[in-house]
């Protein structure tokens, strides 16, 4: 059920859920919890039902609504059952139904805060289709790692939302929605911005822990 980095023994747990689109294993996700793990922390990684059931030969289906997916969230974290400080989120949509579970698994002594790698703030080219309401009065603290070209959310437009000061956004220049920036443009790889993540990633779970 789940793919484990880091050591036994870390400060804190980071719990990953993937994005729509790809699995846990995907290349994206297995670069981000080896730079999380590298860093110090230990990270699990799990699959939503749909995603899994692709492994099985049940074909390709679309996503479900994130809100319908929050239950089985939450299911994942009691499974887990973190002995130490645990942080919960995910890869685009998985770190977006983890922020609609996030404030009922901190109030239950559950989860310490929020972790989104390139949170999808809208669909691409639809920036009036906002995925935002309830991050204005989110109360766990979160961190958003994005990029500031990311097509779901770039730094211009996330300038320009209500969002709480629970939320700290720490920006990757010329990164896309996986981080990725342009190393002929910012003179900057992805494993860059990786480690930079992973190192902000640690020093803010510690602050938590």
């Amino acid at each position: 059920m789940f793919l484990f980095d880091g050591p036994d023994d870390a400060p804190a747990t980071v719990l990953l859920a993937h994005g729509a689109g790809a699995p846990m294993d995907s290349a994206t996700m297995t670069a981000s919890a080896r730079a999380l793990a590298a860093a110090g922390l230990r990270v699990a990684r799990f699959e939503f039902a749909y995603m899994a059931a692709r492994r099985d030969g049940a074909g390709v289906k679309p996503p479900p609504r994130a809100e319908t997916l929050v239950p089985a969230y939450r299911a994942v974290v009691a499974a887990l059952d973190a002995t130490g400080p645990l942080v919960i989120g995910g890869k685009s949509m998985g770190g977006r139904v983890a922020s609609m579970a996030v404030d009922e698994l901190r109030a239950e002594g559950r989860t310490v805060g929020l972790l989104c790698l390139g949170y999808p703030f809208h669909p691409p080219g639809k920036p009036e289709a906002l995925r935002t309401a309830h991050l204005a009065g989110l109360a766990a603290p979160a961190l958003i790692c994005q990029g500031t070209r990311d097509p779901f959310g770039t730094r211009e437009e996330v300038a320009a939302y209500t969002l709480s000061p629970s939320i700290e956004v720490f920006w990757l220049e010329d990164g896309d929605h996986d981080l990725r920036p342009r190393k002929a443009v910012s003179g900057l790889t992805a494993a860059d911005h990786l480690a930079s993540t992973a190192s902000r990633v640690r020093d803010w779970a510690g602050s938590l822990a």
